[in-house]
């Protein structure tokens, strides 16, 4: 496989992982802006054939360095990018208690969204 680019399509809800002219992996994932502005996702997906690329790994890594570039936190629902960020306490600052709260908040007001 070629190297892969990473986009966001921010109208989906989308940091994409393309490689080959094809979506190979996506984080899901929604803006919240109360109490504060905050990038929030909710799923990491990567096809079956892509799996133990690193792929999943570079697209969280490409969500905190979005999210610092806009100036904005993180708040991780999505079960791997907790432990991605877990494990790389460097690139991925702890959200506020409230922003989480907030977050699954939007989410269980949103049912139909994710």
């Amino acid at each position: 496989m070629s190297e892969i680019q990473i986009r966001d399509d921010r109208e989906a809800g989308r940091l994409e992982a393309v490689g080959e002219g094809e979506v190979v992996g996506h984080i899901e994932y929604f803006v919240l802006e109360s109490p504060a502005r905050a990038l929030v996702p909710v799923h990491t997906i990567v096809e079956p054939a892509h799996e133990g690329k690193g792929i999943a790994g570079s697209l969280a890594r490409e969500l905190y360095a979005l999210a610092e570039r806009e100036g904005v936190p993180v708040a991780p629902l999505c079960p791997y990018v907790v432990k991605w960020a877990e494990r790389h306490p460097d690139e991925a600052p702890e959200a506020a208690p409230e922003l989480l709260r907030a977050a699954k908040e939007w989410l269980v007001a949103h049912p139909g969204r994710f």
